[in-house]
């Protein structure tokens, strides 16, 4: 770590959420200070050393007087699902709106996470709005900026290897899309927070994908968890339609979203995937088989997360 670097001020969002908490970490072991935009500030553990502040999108000035003093904006910031109010739409505008904020309080870096395969001509919205995002980063005017591309993160307290854990310990059939041959590079979360506070030190412009170095199918992701758990659980191969329609059965029991329409037509369709060059460390089927004994103990609600009151 730099003299410069000792003591520097960041800004991170969402840092007592998932991405968010690991890069806000990360920054903290080395030394730096760490000031979070949150929208649930009643999240904050006691004791902690992050300085919080709301982020609130309706006051653009607010924004900017948080960021103040901030050499680099650390943005985790989007939604994995239209609900309610919320829309792709709105978290783009919403976007918009952080960038300007963190151009006005004289912010120096910004270092984006987005998704794999972005593109403004995406079928999936989730993937358009992603694109739209970084878009307006590269036109926001701060010095310098980079963004990092993961596909599927796990490690932490992740929810999509916990949930599939978590069915395949309940369940006596677990349904696979097609034959599952549709191929996954997931990073482990601490990975990314790594690559993220690296390209932080930077003044280049930098897009990547923040990519593991396996590349597995879906069907190899299940057998691993499968075997890590010590499931009894049939993996069925069904027509992909089929799959949506599960989720959706089982949405309304869990009070949940457990994955959307969407979702799997991107998973199926290799978007998930990445041929760049390897960004993280961590094995996911090695840590999948050490971690096996916790994986899918309990239920991880997205919709308790994100929406609903703590």
């Amino acid at each position: 770590m730099s003299e410069r670097d000792a003591g520097q001020l960041d800004v991170v969002t969402g840092a007592f959420s998932y991405s968010g908490a690991a890069i806000a970490r990360d920054l903290l072991e080395r030394g730096h200070r760490v000031r979070t935009l949150t929208g649930h500030l009643g999240r904050a553990p006691a004791g902690t050393p992050i300085d919080c502040r709301r982020l609130d999108f309706s006051d653009e000035r607010e924004l900017s007087t948080s960021m103040v003093g901030a050499h680099t904006l650390y943005n985790t910031y989007w939604v994995r699902f239209a609900h309610g109010s919320v829309s792709y739409a709105q978290a783009v505008a919403n976007s918009r709106v952080l960038f300007s904020a963190a151009v006005s309080a004289g912010v120096q870096r910004i270092v984006h996470v987005s998704i794999t395969n972005p593109s403004l001509d995406s079928p999936d919205p989730y993937f358009r709005g992603k694109a739209a995002v970084e878009q307006a980063l590269a036109d926001c005017g701060v010095p310098s900026y980079a963004v990092t591309r993961p596909a599927i993160l796990f490690g932490g307290d992740g929810v999509l290897l916990n949930n599939i854990a978590w069915l395949l310990r309940r369940l006596p059939v677990f349904a696979i899309g097609g034959h599952g041959d549709y191929r996954l590079r997931p990073i482990h979360v601490d990975d990314l927070a790594a690559l993220c506070v690296a390209l932080g030190a930077r003044r280049d412009i930098a897009v990547l994908d923040a990519v593991g170095p396996e590349s597995l199918t879906f069907r190899q992701l299940v057998d691993t968890i499968r075997a890590a758990i010590g499931s009894r659980s049939l993996l069925l191969p069904v027509p992909g339609a089929v799959i949506p329609l599960l989720a959706v059965m089982l949405n309304v029991v869990l009070r949940d979203t457990l994955l959307t329409a969407d979702e799997y037509s991107s998973m199926a369709a290799g978007r998930a995937d990445s041929d760049g060059p390897t960004t993280g460390k961590i094995v996911l089927t090695d840590w999948v088989e050490a971690h096996g004994d916790q994986l899918g103990r309990h239920y991880a609600n997205e919709l308790d997360r994100h929406f609903r009151p703590a």
